[in-house]
């Protein structure tokens, strides 16, 4: 089966739910160690594990078929259906922005990858396509006779490449058009009567002068022509075209206030689009995947974790060190780093992560480094040449995700555009199918302290007192304090758990869970079960147990089931106060692959 056939329904989609923590990075390599690699050498491995993957989900299936469900069944199809609608339901009426790299625009993948795009669209998903066109300009420049001429990160615009840019962006904002045109399948859809559709265009695009643009100039003597630097996105008009039920395609070409047509980044026009947009993810479908130094798919990183592989090729790559330039000018020479509780600190400036300078992006002005100097003389390149993407390990996309979660944006995806249906696996199967760069993991979150007794207290104490928790002396508490994880902000603790485990019967008790008032309603909870669930993964536990009189539903809603006494561990039955008349749940885990660290103590239980 090609790579690029059509995707048909995976035979299962195990466990889903909106969690990012259950994603996959294959080399189990911990926190911090994860390395970048190139594509050349690993891609053939690369190549033969999707394919294998794409032949599971498709209809190539040749083997280890599961939950004896025959391939095409009625039973398959209805199962998928309604293991999907918790996915469906958290992406209805999200917005993404969508990078189609030039290379996967100039591929035969394009086509699926719109129909896909089609598919969520109809499903309620709302998308700003910006396409590549590097490749494009290159082809007609070269079929003119010309080169392309780039120096550093930026292309040089003359007037015949301004004039095959051009060319390209209308080629290929027409080519999406079309293909995105066909209404449904009268075949399909005859049967129920609808007979008024069948005839209408499947997707509303609208494209426009969304983008505002100001001339690069001239930088270090060297005169960059009509290459342009994103100022400002129409948003408000973009937006209406949005409500209006339109596909919205922003192309590279930028617009001067002199009326000037400026050809700029693609990946600068999405990184302005994403954060002046309010979108909720980036998504950038390229041509291979994100590999480490072993050749492994990384399939999650943190913010941190991306922030770091950038830096470390700050001496070998001008796309790393323009990023490093833009978002934090006093640690531009500095590699070193240290990562501690979710948090990276420069020696330089001994701040953590999340209180270094936050470069963004300015609607109507650029990009400032978070120092207030503005782009106008240095630029926010993170693109330039980017056919050598698949060199030097997609900096540029990195860079995008890097800086955006930054700015706000709390999920980019990175995804291997060649492989059949990568957009639906993404964000329809629970490990997903290509890299999540995340700017929230477990922020806040870590193993307790002896100086959080009393925040602790402070939040379970209330608790205790209406009968919802067991009452723990002092004694106690001090006693299994290896056992609690907290979150703290700002110096307070805002929440608190604890995961008592059980060595010998592989699994762990989930007790004591309490968020401050002020912060319910904020997912803390559901951030600390999630830290849980990693570090029983991370233990080879098999089973999570608990006991609760007043928090079933929560609880359920989050794959736990009503179980026996029978089911817990006996050395806990024995210390269970029967007169509670408590209710038993057990969730059993998945093996922990996503190579994802937390704090390591424990009390046994």
């Amino acid at each position: 089966m090609g790579v690029c056939s059509y995707w048909k329904p995976p035979l299962s989609l195990k466990s889903h739910g909106e969690n990012w923590l259950s994603r996959m990075v294959n080399s189990g390599q911990s926190v911090g160690t994860v390395g970048l690699g190139c594509i050349s050498g690993s891609r053939l491995e690369m190549r033969k594990k999707t394919q294998s993957v794409v032949k599971c989900f498709g209809c190539d299936r040749s083997s280890g078929e599961e939950d004896g469900v025959a391939v095409g069944s009625d039973e398959e199809f209805v199962k998928v259906l309604r293991e999907v609608q918790p996915y469906m339901s958290v992406h209805s009426n999200r917005l993404f922005v969508l990078v189609l790299s030039a290379e996967v625009v100039a591929s035969p993948c394009l086509d699926v990858t719109l129909k896909d795009i089609a598919f969520l669209h109809h499903l309620g998903i709302r998308f700003v396509l910006v396409p590549g066109t590097h490749v494009q300009i290159d082809n007609v420049l070269r079929e003119r006779g010309s080169q392309p001429k780039y120096v550093g990160t930026y292309r040089i615009t003359d007037d015949e490449s301004l004039a095959a840019a051009m060319e390209a962006a209308g080629r290929i904002r027409l080519m999406i058009e079309a293909k995105l045109s066909p209404g449904p399948s009268i075949y399909n859809i005859r049967r129920h009567g609808d007979n008024s559709r069948l005839h209408e265009v499947g997707v509303s695009v609208a494209s426009g002068n969304f983008l505002a643009a100001k001339r690069r100039g001239v930088v270090k003597g060297i005169d960059y022509g009509s290459t342009g630097e994103v100022k400002k996105v129409d948003v408000s008009r973009m937006r209406e075209r949005l409500d209006g039920g339109c596909i919205v395609i922003l192309s590279n070409l930028g617009y001067s206030s002199s009326g000037e047509v400026l050809n700029c980044n693609t990946y600068e026009v999405a990184t302005a689009c994403a954060l002046a947009i309010g979108a909720d993810k980036l998504i950038c479908v390229i041509d291979g995947p994100i590999l480490d130094e072993s050749g492994h798919l990384i399939s999650f990183l943190t913010l941190q974790e991306a922030d770091m592989l950038i830096r470390k090729r700050v001496e070998q790559s001008e796309i790393a060190a323009n990023y490093v330039k833009a978002v934090d000018e006093e640690s531009f020479n500095s590699l070193g780093f240290n990562y501690f509780n979710g948090a990276v600190h420069s020696p330089l400036n001994g701040k953590p992560f999340s209180e270094s300078h936050h470069a963004t992006f300015h609607n109507g002005v650029g990009f400032d480094n978070g120092n207030g100097l503005w782009s106008g003389e240095q630029g926010f390149a993170i693109g330039g040449q980017e056919w050598l993407s698949r060199m030097n390990g997609y900096l540029s996309e990195l860079a995008a995700a890097a800086f955006v979660c930054r700015g706000g944006v709390q999920r980019v995806h990175l995804l291997d555009g060649t492989i059949s249906g990568v957009l639906l696996l993404e964000l329809f199967k629970r490990d997903g199918m290509g890299t999540m760069v995340a700017s929230d993991l477990y922020e806040g979150t870590r193993m307790a302290q002896v100086t959080d007794i009393s925040g602790i207290k402070q939040l379970i104490q209330p608790l205790e007192e209406s009968g919802i928790l067991v009452k723990r002396t002092d004694e106690e508490l001090l006693q299994s304090l290896s056992s609690f994880i907290v979150v703290e902000r700002e110096g307070q603790i805002i929440a608190c758990a604890a995961l008592f485990p059980f060595f010998e019967e592989k699994c762990g008790e989930v007790a004591a869970i309490a968020v401050s008032p002020d912060c319910r309603g904020q997912g803390q909870g559901d951030k600390l079960l999630d830290y849980i669930e990693k570090k029983a993964s991370s233990l080879g536990f098999e089973m999570l147990f608990l006991l609760t009189t007043r928090t079933a539903d929560w609880f359920v809603r989050r794959g736990f089931s009503e179980c026996s006494i029978d089911s817990i561990p006996e050395k806990k039955r024995k210390t269970i106060n029967l007169s509670r008349k408590s209710k038993y749940y057990m969730k059993k885990l998945l093996p922990n692959k996503s190579g994802i660290t937390v704090g390591s103590k424990f009390t046994s239980g």
